[in-house]
């Protein structure tokens, strides 16, 4: 073939074509490979532009959720905590709608759990700022928190560091409006002041007013030549400007158990919380007062509960309002109760029995006596009880004498017994029976809305009257220190 080849070709023409066949083959590749390099830029570019495209859309995906391992809700001075601990920084938004009044808390890339949907059911029925709780998802990576309002709030925001077996937490306060600028005060205050000194100053303070509140015994001439020997006592008698009483009303009875029940079929439950929402309202028109309910509605609650809202709420009176009942239909009048002695040693000894108690109930006026020797946990529940029941009496004795203006009195002098409800050691608490629902003529009158008025007025006659003498215990305050 070679030789045919050459026989056929001339030489010249021959060398010329095969020129232009090489240079046109050469040519033909070098497009070929711009177009497929073409082709390979593209495809990259594309890839990286699909790449930037995904990240950016699916970023609520790829971001790590927060997850909220515990909710917490509680009651405390002037004020309602809602604390959220989460296993990371939340990022959250606060801001507040009205009409009716909420405070709204958006929190971003947070999982909607069982521990968020449980929170509607720790609102304390007699928490006085907060009616309900709600949430929902607002936007695909945002859920929303509502806390629909009673009254006006100032709500404020803080996040802690993981301490003490806790994680990282979201702390929600709502404060009275009243009350806000004080709180912040007080957060100065104590970021400025060694914490180490907190416990021994409550006690102090707790001591030197229970000290104060024994009954008074012959002094002898000597006495105002001692100064007391600490600050703290030194500051209680120094006077102080007014501050909010609260007083803890107790419907009695409700929900399941009516209580007494009339000839015509009054229930007690139902006159015991007419006469405490009127005496709650006639408390709330006084300056530097408050009044909480320890239920506002038809429904079960144990006896120890109320007197731990009471407690919660930081109260300086627990009145429980009750109407007799008696098999006999001629008894009538009207009696006050305070705890009996032997209650309150039942109360002492079950106080220091208890080896479980949860934080609240070992806090004896802001002292966490958990924490102190035996000796000096009977000290200050003896103390305590003291002034306790001293203050019962006292405050019992007025309103006795109130009661004694509108309707006629079962008997003339304070009674006392042992109720549940009268056992806190360190807040004053009285049991009203405002007149037999079996008799007759006294359940015609209870069930008259007039009648609950004069009956609310008369005790917050004597309630008035004794805290016009009596400086309220210092419950309120040292709980504020701790």
């Amino acid at each position: 073939m070679f030789t045919m080849f050459k026989a056929s070709a001339k030489p010249g023409l021959t060398m010329t074509a095969a020129t232009l066949t090489f240079t046109s083959f050469t040519r033909l590749r070098c497009a070929l490979y711009d177009f497929a390099a073409c082709r390979i830029y593209y495809g990259l570019f594309m890839l990286a532009l699909l790449t930037c495209l995904m990240s950016f859309h699916s970023k609520p995906v790829l971001a790590t959720d927060t997850f909220i391992t515990a909710a917490r809700v509680g009651l405390a001075d002037y004020h309602t905590r809602i604390t959220l601990e989460s296993d990371q920084p939340i990022q959250y938004e606060l801001s507040m709608l009205n009409n009716p009044g909420r405070v709204v808390v958006d929190l971003e890339n947070v999982t909607l759990n069982q521990t968020i949907k449980s929170l509607p059911t720790k609102v304390d029925p007699a928490d006085p700022l907060i009616a309900q709780i709600r949430y929902g998802r607002f936007k695909p990576h945002i859920l929303r928190l509502v806390f629909d309002l009673k009254a006006d709030a100032v709500p404020r925001t803080f996040l802690l560091e993981p301490a003490d077996n806790h994680g990282y937490r979201l702390i929600l306060d709502i404060y009275q409006p009243d009350k806000a600028a004080l709180a912040e005060m007080e957060t100065n205050v104590k970021e400025a002041s060694p914490e180490k000194n907190l416990e021994d100053d409550a006690l102090g303070h707790l001591v030197a007013s229970l000290l104060k509140k024994k009954p008074e015994r012959q002094a002898s001439k000597d006495t105002n030549r001692f100064a007391p020997k600490s600050y703290q006592a030194a500051q209680y008698h120094k006077p102080t400007p007014p501050r909010t009483i609260i007083v803890a009303i107790d419907p009695g009875h409700g929900g399941r158990d009516p209580g007494a029940v009339g000839d015509n079929g009054t229930r007690e439950k139902d006159i015991t919380l007419a006469i405490s929402r009127k005496l709650k309202t006639i408390i709330d028109k006084e300056p530097f007062m408050r009044a909480i309910l320890t239920r506002d509605d038809d429904f079960d609650l144990p006896l120890k509960r109320r007197q731990e809202i009471a407690r919660q709420q930081n109260a300086d009176l627990f009145v429980s309002i009750h109407a007799d009942g008696s098999p006999r239909p001629h008894a009538h009048g009207s009696s006050v109760y305070t705890l009996s002695e032997h209650g309150a040693t039942s109360t002492t000894a079950s106080w220091l029995a208890q080896k479980e108690n949860n934080a609240d109930s070992n806090l004896i006026g802001g002292v966490d006596i958990a924490t102190k020797s035996g000796d000096m946990r009977e000290i200050i529940l003896d103390l305590s009880m003291s002034a306790m029941i001293s203050d019962s009496v006292k405050v019992a004795e007025l309103v006795l004498n109130e009661l004694g203006q509108i309707n006629r009195l079962h008997k003339k002098t304070v009674e006392q017994a042992g109720f549940v409800v009268l056992k806190s050691p360190d807040i004053p608490s009285i049991l009203v029976e405002t007149a037999f629902i079996t008799n007759p003529s006294e359940e015609k009158k209870l069930k008259n809305q007039d009648y609950q008025k004069k009956m609310a007025k008369a005790i917050f006659g004597g309630i008035k009257n004794y805290f016009a003498t009596n400086p309220a215990l210092a419950r309120t305050e040292v709980a504020r220190a701790r």
